[in-house]
């Protein structure tokens, strides 16, 4: 009889594993997992192709959710479809706006500069607070202020 309750469990929890990971509330943040990732008119592979990604980590806000497929969207408003394989929960963002911004050693403007970051280069986030955000760009790590990303904040 524990068998049978163990191996039902099993099964049970087999079952709802899928549908779990469908339950994720849109908007969220993620990040492009592959060196190459195709951005489609559709939620299918036979709708046109509309963008080719090639730059992994570059933050996507996913707005909607399709068996198996992310309909992302840009800074500028863009829309598409990608497939969920290719996304990663993993936090990163890009710096924004016109002009380098300062990588600080500590949250606060009056923190040691580390270095100057121009718009357009992809952070990996850590946690943000009062207004700055940890980041990491390869091995160098600090603080860039909350405004001048784009992934970090609500989506």
């Amino acid at each position: 009889m524990n068998s049978l309750r163990i191996l039902l469990a099993v099964a049970a929890a087999a079952i709802a594993a899928p549908v779990a990971a469908q339950e994720v509330s849109v908007p969220y943040w993620a990040s492009i997992r592959a060196g190459e990732v195709n951005m489609r008119a559709g939620p299918g592979e036979d709708y046109r192709i509309d963008w080719v990604y090639r730059r992994p980590q570059l933050p996507v806000k996913v707005v909607r959710l399709l068996d198996g497929w992310r309909l992302v969207e840009e800074p500028d408003g863009t829309r598409g479809w990608m497939l969920a394989r290719f996304l990663t929960r993993q936090r990163s963002a890009f710096v924004k706006g016109q002009g380098l911004t300062d990588m600080r050693e500590m949250g606060a403007a009056n923190a040691r500069l580390l270095w100057r970051v121009e718009p357009g280069v992809v952070v990996l986030l850590d946690d943000c607070d009062k207004g700055w955000c940890g980041v990491r760009i390869g091995e160098r790590a600090g603080y860039i202020r909350q405004d001048r990303l784009w992934g970090a904040g609500e989506p």
